[in-house]
């Protein structure tokens, strides 16, 4: 047979003998490599994924198999796919089949992948259902109720499509809000990428909406696989703002819809959820209003009603304040009376007041004081005398003062003893520790000593016996 070498050569081999030319081990790899390739470089191959793997490269290596065979496969990074492998998920794989010769092995490199029929798309959409709602995220507990009236909107959809314009539309309709449009792309590859990094976004805007509106059109189940893609499920069962899911129509379930906080059966229906009538509003306001008017008018007429009851009760206004006129009748009249009272009194006090200001009284009066101030007049003797004592006490408080000077002491031969900051030292102890202190004497002069040791305390002489007590003139 003939195999093409390396360089695109014709070897001849023959068909038994020890004279066939040897190949190497590369030249038969890489020969068999193209023949492989130019005969299956096309082929679709139905198995189930196992052991999916994406590395740090980008790349993504998986095997696929049936009850009888495996075969391995690789995804070039930027493959557009429709769905995030996953394992154990049934797959028709379409590429070209080919060799790798570090391990002797075959593998199909994958150009274009599908989930196997609706059952298999269905299986692994209850498989990935029943995995994130055992983490909770479906729970109702964590749902939250929609805002009554939101001021802003974000919609996550397509810029392109009809839904943006229904939303749009509904929205004027029945209230018109300020919306904010994340574009995103609702299916193929990368859709789930950019729906979810969309929830968030606006979670992490300086003023985020009040409320998201996640919509797609209907289609089938493979055109809505972005909405079930785990990263969307968990964007939006994070999203701090409350979420409405629109996504197909209301047929159609994604687990989208489980993750939010409310399910629309269509884009329309979810602006109809996300805001109110406005004129329904006003006229409930307009209700109200009437309400509270009449309300008004009702407690105005039970009020006037109960002040009319009570008013037939009160006698006339004349018979109340007929006594208060009388009264007032009776002091205008007395009060003329008791003006001239008090004025003829006062005259009277001025008269007797007038009468004891006569000018001899008041010269009598001044000439005692005249005398008085003679009589207290201060004589020397007094003020000499008090000067005297005070100087003479003044005397006797210097002389304490010069017998207490510790110059004074110091002149009779003593001295007081200092440590080096200037402190009196009065104790021996106190001197040992300090180790060298100043002798001070008479007339300020400083002697420093070096305290080397302590000497022995002389012993003192003893006292003569005392004689008998001597008489005493006392």
């Amino acid at each position: 047979m003939t195999i093409p070498d390396a360089n695109g050569r014709l070897l001849a081999e023959e068909a038994a003998g020890d004279n066939a030319p040897a190949l190497s081990v590369s030249e038969l790899s890489g020969a068999l490599k193209r023949s492989v390739e130019d005969t299956f470089s096309h082929v679709r191959v139905r198995g189930e994924i196992s052991g999916y793997k994406r590395v740090a490269s980008g790349h993504s290596y998986l095997t696929l198999k049936d009850d009888r065979a495996a075969l391995d496969g690789v995804i070039w990074k930027g493959t557009p796919l429709a769905f995030r492998p996953e394992d154990g998920a049934e797959v028709i794989a379409t590429g070209r089949l080919t060799t790798y010769p570090g391990r002797s092995r075959y593998q199909i490199v994958i150009e274009r992948m599908e989930l196997a029929g609706q059952g298999a798309l269905m299986a692994l959409l209850d498989q990935r259902r029943r995995a994130l709602a055992a983490e909770g995220l479906f729970d109702r507990d964590r749902k939250r109720p929609l805002p009554f009236l939101p001021r802003t909107i974000g919609v996550v959809t397509s810029p392109t499509g009809a839904v943006i314009r229904d939303i749009l539309h509904r929205l004027e309709d029945r209230c018109p809000s300020h919306v904010l449009v994340w574009p995103v792309a609702v299916q193929g590859e990368g859709a789930a990428a950019q729906v979810a990094a969309a929830v968030r976004g606006f979670a992490r805007m300086a003023s985020p909406p009040d409320l998201i509106i996640v919509a797609r059109g209907g289609g089938s189940i493979e055109d809505l696989w972005a909405f079930n893609e785990e990263v969307v499920v968990r964007a939006v069962a994070e999203s701090p703002i409350p979420t409405i899911s629109a996504v197909g129509h209301e047929t159609d379930t994604t687990l989208c819809d489980f993750a939010a906080d409310v399910r629309a059966p269509t884009p329309t229906a979810a602006a109809e959820m996300a805001v109110p009538v406005k004129a329904d509003l006003a006229d409930g306001i307009q209700q109200l209003w009437l309400r509270a008017g009449r309300c008004a008018r009702r407690y105005r007429d039970y009020g006037a009603e109960r002040l009319a009851t009570v008013a037939r009760r009160l006698p006339p206004p004349e018979r109340l304040l007929a006594p208060q006129r009388q009264r007032l009748d009776e002091a205008g009249e007395r009060l003329p009376r008791a003006l001239s009272g008090r004025l003829a009194e006062a005259r009277r006090e001025l008269a007797d007041a007038a009468g004891a200001l006569r000018p001899a009284l008041l010269e009598a009066r001044l000439a005692r004081g005249r005398e008085r101030l003679a009589g207290l007049r201060l004589r020397p003797g007094l003020v000499t005398a008090r000067i005297e004592a005070d100087r003479h006490r003044l005397g006797q408080t210097w002389r304490l003062i010069e017998q207490l000077n510790p110059e004074r002491v110091l002149s009779r031969g003593y001295a007081w003893v200092e440590d080096r900051a200037g402190g009196v030292v009065t104790t021996g102890a106190a001197v040992r520790a300090a180790g060298s202190v100043t002798l001070v004497f008479a007339g300020a002069d400083r002697v420093d000593v070096q305290v080397e040791g302590t000497a022995p305390r002389p012993a003192r002489p003893a006292r003569p016996a005392k004689g008998p007590d001597q008489p005493t003139l006392l």
